[in-house]
């Protein structure tokens, strides 16, 4: 049993929660809590932590079945875990990137989001696991987008995160011009938008663009997009959630192919 909070595993745990530089190094992030930790894909699995309260309740111990683990002392696993109510079972995955091409699941209709400098890691993981839910088939993000690998954003993605395709770029200009010779409309949620959303057609390939929390797409990317639509909406509001629009756009395409 660990019981210092010296010890190397534990300094690097306490690393990769807090710092993506690390993440990316070691392409090890950490995932927490017995639904992700019981849903992340065996051949990603590195290594499971648990706290001795979790290993001593022989229904988890069960769970755990098979699995190599390294108990910590409840007071260490409380001080690594990120979450105020700790379950006591932590693990490190590593990572899994995919690009352009895999996202291309389907001869047509594919739907695609593109997150452009969005910075909530609430945003990010609930648009992920909507994703799932909606059929998209891949995320794109700029590099200035949030750490997927967030905890924040590996939490509220509630397992989405080890099914849905995404990929990161620094070249977004390029990725779009990939997309549109793949037949695929760019369609940005934009104040400027001239029709109401539900009034185009997303049953053909499709890429919504969804901007910054507080500044919105920028002008480049508005006038590289095919589309620009509005969310119509009433009293004063001005603009929604990121993830609440995403999700708006990203239902009316999933509806639309139902007919």
């Amino acid at each position: 049993m660990i019981t210092s909070m010296a010890n190397p595993q534990i300094k690097t745990l306490m690393q990769l929660m807090t710092k993506a530089k690390v993440r990316r190094e070691k392409s090890l992030f950490v995932t927490e809590g017995i639904k992700m930790v019981s849903e992340t894909p065996s051949d990603r699995l590195e290594k499971i932590y648990v706290s001795e309260k979790f290993i001593t309740n022989p229904s988890n111990r069960e769970k755990l079945d098979g699995f190599l683990y390294e108990v910590l002392s409840d007071e260490v696993f409380r001080h690594v875990s990120d979450t105020v109510t700790p379950q006591g079972v932590l693990a490190l995955v590593r990572m899994k990137e995919h690009d352009l091409k895999e996202m291309f699941s389907k001869k047509e209709g594919n739907l695609f989001i593109i997150l452009e400098d969005v910075q909530d890691p609430g945003n990010l993981g609930t648009i992920i696991r909507t994703a799932e839910g909606a059929g998209v088939s891949g995320i794109i993000m700029t590099k200035n987008t949030v750490d997927i690998y967030n905890p924040k954003v590996i939490r509220s993605t509630m397992g989405a995160i080890y099914r849905m395709p995404f990929m990161y770029t620094d070249d977004l200009d390029n990725v779009i011009l990939e997309l549109k010779k793949n037949n695929t409309s760019i369609c940005a949620a934009h104040l400027n938008g001239k029709n109401n959303y539900y009034e185009e057609d997303y049953t053909q390939n499709t890429a919504f663009v969804i901007g910054n929390e507080s500044k919105g797409i920028t002008d480049a990317i508005a006038n590289k997009s095919d589309i620009l639509v509005k969310i119509p909406m009433e009293g004063q509001v001005e603009s929604l959630n990121a993830s609440v629009a995403a999700a708006i756009l990203m239902y009316e395409a999933y509806r639309q192919k139902l007919r």
